[in-house]
């Protein structure tokens, strides 16, 4: 590993597809970096690196590795941070025990994960293997607010080669289907802590008994932090999803469920378990003991759940009983339909902030067991942000689908830094185990939430820092007068964290004098209004606490661009270093798939040029380095030529693939670099470069070429051989030997 400090610019190790990418692409950056004398090193994020740098005891030395999270997590509070950070895996339960066998089987001597701990050190094992699941990365890092966009060269490239759209008409079934009441918008409750009540605090469950469990100790909240506290009723859940069923079986659609069982890594994979329960029901009903005691968890998904119940002993009446239930249920969303794999089978199979945005794009339609695709009951049980889609569909409905050849665009500027609410992943979520009264207990005494909830409750809080609050409001008032377009603060007044949000934007916007520049919308009607906006051809910024956020730049990237993974993302960091991220990775997994099985990667890596200008233009400045700007630069023209020339990834064998790109990448990069005339040192190295790459491009693309349609070994999924995968991914010898 490299030490930190004496790196320029930091490339995170992560995984699947992203991972693969960086294979090929990071050598060309070190190589072009290395010119400029800027060095480029690697921090590992990925899942694996993190479960093998969380249990080191067990381990060899050269198995052995540090906990880079933990010193990036470091790194961004310095003003010198300068990390481009690829998407990781936010693991679920199954890739995490997944991740653990492929470990396991190379010789890691790591633990079981333990489902069920009895043991203090089965609970301790537990307690750092939950610290790794879900969104752990991000928090992390997020040491400041996020402005994410698209890039004029990408959105322009859009608007001249539109992605197919679907057909909506206004007689589609497809809806948005949410709870009512006795969820954890309608059970929110929120407070801005004064100095006397700022300090340690404790969560406890008071039971009807009088005896009190401490749920968790030490929770630390600053003066003027704004703490949520809220549940979700297990009874109301499950009598909605009943309700839902039959409503989707009555109306012939596909029944789906869509929630963020990776990021909200506690509180969604149980609401998932009960989809998958009450879809089961009658199973349960005559098998619950059984399958408990085959430790069959329903929070797994239907995937575990049919291979416990085939190990059985009576598994085979089990299993029919399953079909049985199947036939008389509607007819699942599938996530594969040739594979036989539903919505219900993964919890991180389906995320809500990729899922409906791509149902969205296709008219309403869904993929249903028959390989067809079919209107769907696109079910989110908390009603917090399920009026974003469902406002999305009514429009499209009443107006067709967007035109990309003429959208405008949406922006966000995202409240996120220092954990701002991380709603259900936080350490602050619990599934209650008796009934009784759940209370925030503060430093000073007082009582500042509590909550009567009854046994299988999911009951959560999370908490928003009062810096980065005014952070975002004015990074917001910066974005907006930079983009002089519209821009709303996408806020509910009748929403509690919302209300005490509230209570700073409107003085910040007074202060600085520019309330009339801004509007401040309920998500549905703002969902509209920029619906309407972009339709018309004009830009919007949307500005939006953590979970909006996500859920925004997925949903209007994948309407205007036909994805989110090209989106541009800046995290100006609250100390003054700068984190670029490279766009979502919610498809990565296919992406690998493909390659393994045909030797085709089409990962496009343009948000990785993207971030990579970015991040050397910031250098530029901090370090007042000439040379990185003038590659900052010459990145933004090799893009646009990538884009101009149609070099990105194709979806077949056969077609331009991911290292087809970077080959391109880097003979426009070398080119620019070339015929630039402010750094003659620059000029003189890279004008061979340039001309070599060109001179030799059949016999690079052919190489590149040779091995595709035949099966790639990359030595694993989770931890790949670095060797195998160097050799699929730089498979040009004639290119490798020009860059050195």
């Amino acid at each position: 590993m490299t030490d930190t400090s004496a790196l320029d610019i930091i490339y995170t190790k992560v995984d699947e597809a992203p991972q693969l990418a960086s294979a090929s692409l990071l050598p060309i950056i070190q190589s072009f970096a290395a010119a400029a004398g800027i060095t480029v090193g690697t921090k590992d994020i990925s899942l694996a690196g993190r479960i093998i740098a969380s249990f080191p005891e067990g381990l060899t030395a050269s198995q052995r590795q540090p906990d880079d999270l933990a010193e990036l997590g470091e790194l961004v509070k310095n003003p010198s941070a300068n990390i481009i950070k690829l998407p990781n895996i936010s693991a679920s339960v199954p890739q995490l025990i997944a991740a653990i066998k492929e470990l396991q089987a190379k010789g890691y001597a790591i633990p079981d994960y333990p489902a069920e701990p009895s043991t203090d050190a089965e609970k301790a094992i537990r307690a750092r293997y939950d610290a790794i699941k879900g969104s752990a990365v991000n928090p992390v890092l997020r040491e400041g607010n996020s402005d994410r966009r698209a890039a004029i060269a990408v959105k322009n490239y859009a608007k001249s080669n539109p992605h197919s759209m679907g057909k909506w008409v206004a007689d589609s079934k497809t809806t948005v289907s949410t709870m009512s009441g006795n969820d954890f918008f309608s059970n929110e409750k929120s407070a801005t802590l004064t100095a006397e009540q700022a300090g340690p605090a404790r969560i406890e469950l008071v039971a009807e008994d009088g005896s009190v469990t401490v749920l968790k100790e030490m929770v630390k909240y600053a003066v003027g932090t704004v703490v949520d506290a809220t549940f979700m009723s297990a009874r109301a859940l499950d009598v909605f999803l009943a309700e839902q069923i039959a409503a989707t079986k009555a109306a012939g659609t596909l029944f789906s469920i869509h929630l963020k069982a990776t990021m909200m890594k506690v509180s969604d994979p149980i609401i998932f378990g009960h989809a998958v329960k009450v879809f089961l029901q009658p199973v349960f009903d005559a098998y619950g003991d059984k399958l408990a005691a085959a430790g069959v968890n329903p929070n797994s998904g239907l995937g575990a759940l049919l291979d416990q119940v085939a190990a059985m002993p009576d598994g085979a009446e089990i299993l029919a009983a399953v079909d049985k239930v199947m036939a008389e249920r509607p007819p699942l969303y599938m996530v594969n339909s040739d594979k036989g794999i539903t919505n219900l089978h993964v919890p991180s199979d389906v995320i809500i902030d990729a899922s409906i945005p791509a149902l969205i794009r296709a008219g309403g339609k869904g993929w249903g067991p028959d390989g067809k695709a079919s209107d769907t009951n696109c079910v989110i049980p908390d009603s917090s942000y399920a009026p974003i889609y469902d406002e999305s569909i009514l429009y499209f409905k009443e107006t067709g689908a967007l035109d990309p050849r003429t959208s405008g665009t949406v922006q966000n500027v995202g409240l996120m830094a220092q954990k701002a609410e991380e709603y259900g992943s936080h350490p602050t979520t619990f599934e209650i185990s008796k009934n009784g009264i759940v209370r925030i207990v503060l430093a000073n005494g007082d009582i500042l939430h509590e909550h009567a909830v009854e046994a299988g409750d999911i009951w959560r809080s999370a908490s928003t820092n009062q810096g980065p609050i005014e952070d975002w409001v004015q990074l917001a008032i910066a974005r907006q007068k930079a983009e002089g377009c519209q821009a709303i603060f996408w806020l509910d007044e009748a929403r509690a964290h919302d209300a005490e949000l509230l209570k700073y934007v409107r003085p910040i916007l007074a202060k600085a004098g520019v309330t009339n520049k801004f509007q401040i919308l309920k998500p549905r009607a703002a969902t509209r209004l920029s619906l309407e906006t972009i339709r018309k051809g004009k830009d919007s910024i949307s500005i939006s606490g953590n979970v909006l956020r996500d859920y925004l730049t997925d949903l209007f990237p994948i309407l205007e661009l036909g994805t989110s993974a090209k989106m541009l993302s800046i995290v100006k960091l609250m100390n003054g270093g700068g984190m670029f991220e490279t766009g979502a990775g919610g498809s990565a997994p296919k992406h690998v798939q493909q390659l393994v099985e045909e030797n085709h990667l089409r990962w496009d890596s343009l948000g990785e040029f993207c971030a990579l200008g970015e991040s050397l233009k910031f250098l530029a400045e901090t370090k007042a380095s000439d040379k990185a700007r003038i590659l900052g630069n010459a990145v933004d023209r090799a893009t646009q030529g990538v884009l101009d020339d149609n070099k990105s990834p194709e979806a077949k064998v056969g077609q331009a693939d991911n290292r087809t790109s970077h080959y391109y990448f880097a003979l426009y990069w070398a080119k620019a670099l070339a015929s630039q005339n402010e750094d003659p040192e620059l000029i003189a190295h890279f004008a061979p470069i340039a001309k070599a790459l060109e001179e030799n491009q059949a016999t690079i693309l052919a190489e590149l070429s040779a091995a595709e349609g035949r099966p790639a070994d990359l030595g694993g999924y989770y931890h790949t051989d670095p060797d195998k995968t160097a050799s699929v991914m730089r498979a040009s010898p004639t290119m490798k030997s020009i860059l050195g």
